[in-house]
Formats: C-alpha cells, sequence, structure tokens
C-alpha cells in the first residue's frame, strides 16, 4: 500500500508532523542557548519542549552551566549563541567592553513572588534581630561579591535607611557553604534561593524576615546574545525571539498568577510543571516552591537596569564609561518598561 505514497504526499505528512509545522526539518536554522538548569529558565524549557522554536525556524540546542558567570563566556568565546542568566556586576562589565548585548527579560522580583529570602539564624533571631534594620552590624552570607545575591541586600538596606557598608557581606561562592555557615552560626544570616531556604527553614535552621520581591523589585536577569550575531545572523535572533516569547506567555498564563503569596494555577498548569520538573531535576512540589516572575512578552525593565549599573559604578565594580544604552537593544522586543529618554 505504500507504492502508491507520492512524494507530495509524503512531504505534506510531514509538514503536518509535531514539532515541524513552521519549517522542514532541514530548513531549520541550528543554535544554541547557555544557561543554568533552573525555573528561571523556564521560558526556553517550555518552547523547546513545545516545539515553538522548530515552529520559529530555530533547532535550538541547551548547554548546561552550573554558575551564573558562565552563561556570558560562553556566547563570548563563542561555544553559544545565546545565554540568560542573572545580572551581575561582572555581567555589566563584560556588556560594557562589547562581549554581549541584552534582548529581552528574563526573571524578575516582584512583589508576591517569593524568589530570594532574607534569613536569620535562630541566635540572630533569639537576639531579636527581626527585621531589616537589624541587619545593621551583622554577618550576612551571600555567593559573591557584584552578584544578584550583592545587589539584593544593597538596594533593600539603602529602602530601610540602614547604610549597606554596616552589612558585612561574606562570600562563600555557594549554597552549600552559606547553608552550612547559616547552620553553624559563623554568620547571622544569608540570602537563599526559595528552593534552598524551604529546606534550611525546614531543618529548623532559622527565621525568615522577608522576601527581596517584596521588598524591592528588580529586573534580575535576562537574555542575551553576542553584537555579531545580531549584526550578521539578525533573522536567527528574531526567530529564537519568537519562539521565547511563546513559552514566556505559556509560563505566565499556568504561573503568572498569585494571590498572598502563592500561586494561582493557570492554563497548563499541571503539564507545565511536570515539564519544568523534568528540566530542572527537582521535584513538582519543589518547582512549585520556587517560580519567578517573568513577563509573558520577555519585556525589560530597562530603566532598573540603568539603576543596577549607576550603583555598581558607585561601588567601583563597574567601569564609569559602562552605558546601558550602548549594550540593550530593544528592537526585538516591543514595549519595554521605563526606557530612559
Amino acid at each position: 500500500m505504500f507504492k502508491g505514497l507520492t512524494r507530495r504526499m509524503a512531504l505534506a505528512g510531514l509538514a503536518a508532523a509535531p514539532f515541524v509545522q513552521g519549517a522542514r526539518a532541514q530548513d531549520l536554522a541550528k543554535a544554541s542557548i547557555a544557561l543554568l538548569r533552573l525555573t528561571s529558565s523556564g521560558p526556553v524549557f517550555i518552547a523547546l519542549e513545545k516545539g515553538w522554536f522548530k515552529e520559529a525556524g530555530l533547532d535550538l540546542a541547551i548547554k548546561d552551566f552550573t554558575a551564573a558567570s558562565q552563561p556570558p563566556l560562553a556566547v563570548v568565546s563563542g561555544d553559544a549563541d545565546f545565554g540568560t542568566t542573572a545580572f551581575t556586576a561582572g555581567f555589566f562589565n563584560l556588556a560594557a567592553k562589547g562581549g554581549v548585548k541584552v534582548i529581552a527579560a528574563q526573571s524578575a522580583e516582584k512583589p508576591g513572588y517569593p524568589l530570594v529570602a532574607i534569613a536569620v539564624t535562630n541566635a540572630a533571631w533569639d537576639a531579636g534581630v527581626r527585621t531589616i534594620k537589624d541587619l545593621a552590624g551583622k554577618r550576612i552570607a551571600m555567593t559573591t561579591a557584584g552578584s544578584s545575591m550583592h545587589y539584593s541586600i544593597e538596594i533593600v538596606a539603602r529602602k530601610h535607611g540602614v547604610d549597606p557598608k554596616t552589612v558585612t557581606m561574606v562570600p562563600l561562592n555557594t549554597l552549600p557553604n552559606m547553608a552550612a555557615a547559616f547552620k553553624g552560626g559563623t554568620v547571622d544570616g544569608a540570602l537563599f534561593p526559595v528552593t534552598t531556604w524551604r529546606q534550611v527553614e525546614a531543618d529548623g535552621g532559622g527565621h525568615l524576615i522577608s522576601w527581596v520581591g517584596d521588598e524591592a523589585p528588580w529586573q534580575l536577569g535576562g537574555v542575551f546574545t553576542a553584537p555579531r550575531t545580531i549584526a550578521e545572523r539578525r533573522p536567527l535572533v528574531a526567530k529564537f525571539i519568537a519562539g521565547y516569547q511563546r513559552g514566556a506567555a505559556a509560563y505566565n498564563d499556568a504561573f503568572g498568577k498569585r494571590e498572598n503569596g502563592k500561586i494561582v494555577p493557570g492554563p497548563g498548569y499541571d503539564d507545565l510543571l511536570a515539564l519544568l520538573a523534568t528540566a530542572v531535576k527537582q521535584s513538582p512540589q519543589l518547582v512549585a516552591a520556587g517560580l519567578p516572575y517573568i513577563d509573558p512578552q520577555g519585556r525589560l525593565d530597562v530603566g532598573d537596569i540603568h539603576n543596577q549599573v549607576k550603583l555598581w559604578q558607585a561601588q567601583g565594580q563597574v567601569a564609569r564609561d559602562a552605558d546601558p544604552k550602548t549594550f540593550v537593544d530593544l528592537t526585538f522586543v516591543n514595549g519595554h518598561f521605563n526606557v530612559p529618554g
């Protein structure tokens, strides 16, 4: 019966096959993205699994990394075409030197989205450390200087009238090191990602002071590529953004509504939660506890990026001539927020 199958019929069947509706497999442009297997990379995992990058004409491969500093370096070196990670002083220095350009938003700190906990040890709590103001003179664990955790404590302290210089930030590089120091009492407090904090909290290790997003919302991370990719392969970038935005919209539909800090499940919740659990290799329950806010269109809070750069410049961690206008490309996504004149 298969002898009568014409070439036209065969091609029609292929066109209707899953994940190849927008382009034939041999016509797909190949690209890769450097990322950390965190829920903040959710739009990429969703769009990849659903075939939306392929429908946009892109065969996208994931390259896994374990530290926020690694994806930008992979893009600069040419090992990856795209990247997504948290903004840091190091990222801005690399971008200012022409290494990368930001093209869309990743996650953001936002009220009602428990993402990064500001917590204190039992001993500190018993000694009366109960608010942000009480952190003055205390030792607070973080990953590294210039990190997103470092930035968070800087802006939260300022909000409450605390001179950040009075808070001793203790860089311990890894979350296990931070948790050990916290439990061992060699620090008074720490900033923990929600999933790490839930484990520390379950072990009876301390007390929550507040969530960063509830205190001081900010643009935590972004999606980026190399300037040469924009200059030489602009259609490739457009294809990536098309797939990414579909993933971001589905993520937001499923996880974006919150009431009293808890998710109100939306369309596709169970399916996408299971998908992300597989992608980040965690239980669905743990994933659900740490889903950050991600704009459904990938729109950036551009003004906040300018504020971040200014803060790091004031501390001497980012070059004085660094200008976000030179490394934030607003042409691929419409409607970015707070764009300076």
